[in-house]
């Protein structure tokens, strides 16, 4: 019995001596781990209240879109871009508001809410609606410089088709007639085969002017087509210029 107390005294000095050299170690990793598992609940809480609370103003902005009640949502936005302009919901909102201020006929003051969710929005595709309407805002104000600047900017191919089509509808009101044609022909390479949209496409391609250069050569084509003729065969039907291109509006675009 007494060897056997002294060996339990012995194993009680060895933990004493490794407490002595590894409690404090020890304890202070428990209460680290213990502060941040607190702190990650803590702060998904706080994230989903704040996200929750963000939802509920972009909701109210957008009723007041449906309501077309511009001073409410414009108190919203207001609101949720000051306290809550980190979150995907700000950017939304803005977009909308936006929409309202361009559909009152406000562009000025559409361009300021347009460039606020470009600076601020974390989503590529987000942005990317943000340039589109700033060029189309600049298209509508015959600011064809400024929205060919916008639609130069880098976004996701998913945008390809539609910023080649309001290329061409810049290009061709400031009267660059062949470079809209490339624009057009490219919206149509890049737009979904099946998209319904691709026929108004098509439509503004075919109704652009042909340029002189491309008329002298269809006039060279059809006096050469005439002279293999056949004696005696009727002449081929001159070839027409394309009916000049009608107004174009992006009011209805996206």
């Amino acid at each position: 019995m007494p060897a056997y107390d002294h060996e339990e005294q012995d194993q009680l000095e060895e933990l004493k001596a490794w407490w002595e050299r590894w409690g404090a170690p020890i304890t202070i990793a428990v209460v680290v781990a213990a502060i941040v598992i607190v702190g990650y609940q803590g702060w998904r809480w706080w994230d989903a209240r704040h996200t929750l609370e963000a939802s509920a103003l972009y909701a109210a902005v957008d009723a007041a879109s449906t309501a077309k009640d511009v001073a409410k949502a414009k108190d919203a936005v207001a609101d949720l871009t000051d306290r809550y302009a980190r979150t995907g919901y700000a950017a939304r909102a803005e977009l909308v508001y936006a929409k309202m201020l361009y559909d009152a006929g406000d562009h000025k003051a559409a361009l300021t809410q347009l460039g606020w969710a470009l600076d601020h929005a974390s989503d590529d595709a987000l942005k990317a609606i943000a340039r589109y309407r700033i060029a189309q805002i600049h298209v509508d104000d015959a600011q064809y410089d400024a929205a060919l600047a916008a639609l130069d900017a880098a976004h996701p191919a998913a945008f390809d088709g539609m910023y080649a089509d309001l290329r061409g509808d810049a290009l061709a009101a400031a009267g660059r007639s062949a470079d809209a044609r490339k624009a057009y022909q490219t919206a149509l390479a890049k737009l979904d085969a099946k998209s319904p949209y691709r026929n108004y496409v098509q439509l503004k391609l075919d109704s652009l002017p042909v340029s002189a250069q491309a008329a002298a050569q269809n006039a060279a084509i059809a006096q050469g087509a005439a002279a293999a003729a056949p004696a005696g065969a009727a002449p081929p039907a001159p070839a027409s210029a394309a009916p000049a291109a009608p107004a174009t509006s992006t009011a209805g675009k996206p």
